[in-house]
């Protein structure tokens, strides 16, 4: 129960964050310049994240680099898929769960940038659930 509220806590922390990026940089940039601005914003608020972190895909016990990246792993417990897209789409949600089950976390944030009011592009993925 504990860890779940401090799931939930952290992802309100980030979305806080994200939240404050959007307001100051409005849609229209590139994903890159998200990042940027919601890593400093992390940083900020001394909440620890690993950007870009390497993502290796086991197979039949033998670690493959495939160069997949994580854009952002929070305190070591939450995904962060940042988009810049005109919308979210399923396989974007699919990324996300995917990233979960070969990291072994639990919980993603799915955000997109390119939206009037933040809010509308965030989706928070649960492995094991399709949103919770």
């Amino acid at each position: 129960m504990e860890k779940d509220h401090s799931v939930r806590m952290l992802t309100q922390q980030i979305i806080g964050a994200a939240i404050e990026v959007h307001r100051a940089l409005g849609p229209g940039l590139l994903e890159s310049a998200y990042e940027t601005c919601l890593c400093h914003e992390l940083s900020l608020r001394e909440i620890p994240f690993d950007r870009q972190k390497q993502l290796p895909v086991v197979y039949k016990g033998v670690e493959i680099e495939c160069g997949y990246r994580l854009d952002l792993l929070v305190a070591d417990t939450v995904v962060v898929e940042l988009k810049a897209a005109e919308q979210l789409l399923p396989v974007h949600q699919a990324q996300v769960l995917s990233y979960l089950r070969l990291g072994g976390w639990e919980v993603g944030l799915l955000i997109n940038f390119h939206v009037p009011v933040l809010r509308q592009g965030i989706r928070r993925i649960v492995l094991g659930l399709k949103e919770a």
